[in-house]
């Protein structure tokens, strides 16, 4: 696929159920040990009322259909998710890209420690470790590794 048939926006209310589905699909994919702390449909109600109206919230665009998204809420990235038919192919790496321009001074995200393709991801963007958790702050009790980036310079 050429770069003129990706799109990468801000998202709006419509795309809320994209959103939902992209990163429920993503997660079963990616995470399947790690317990989901809220139904499908909760997650359905938390991008449509919260993640979407309250969050900078960016999605990708290939032939009409979400394929990706990515929130940022101040210099978090707080979510990242791809459709798993996308992963590998760059997009991701674009995300990555648009985070750090939309944060110049930085970002920190966490990530869970089962999650270890993640971590060679953000590894690769120039991403450290600065802590592991056993994952008792987290709605899914699953042990977790915060990461932050910042600019060289």
């Amino acid at each position: 696929m050429n770069s003129a048939e990706l799109v990468f926006r801000r998202a709006d209310d419509s795309d809320a159920a994209d959103l939902a589905d992209v990163w429920l699909r993503s997660f079963t994919a990616a995470l399947p040990t790690v317990r989901r702390a809220h139904s499908d449909d909760e997650v359905r109600d938390w991008f449509s009322y919260v993640v979407v109206p309250q969050y900078e919230t960016w999605v990708a665009v290939a032939q009409g259909s979400v394929i990706g998204l990515m929130v940022l809420d101040g210099g978090e990235l707080e979510q990242l998710y791809l459709d798993p038919s996308w992963r590998g192919r760059g997009l991701g790496d674009r995300f990555v890209d648009l985070a750090k321009q939309q944060r110049p001074g930085g970002l920190g995200l966490w990530t869970f420690q089962v999650n270890e393709p993640a971590q060679r991801f953000y590894e690769r963007h120039g991403f450290v470790v600065v802590e592991r958790t056993d994952g008792q702050h987290n709605e899914e009790r699953e042990p977790d590794v915060r990461y932050a980036w910042r600019p060289q310079g």
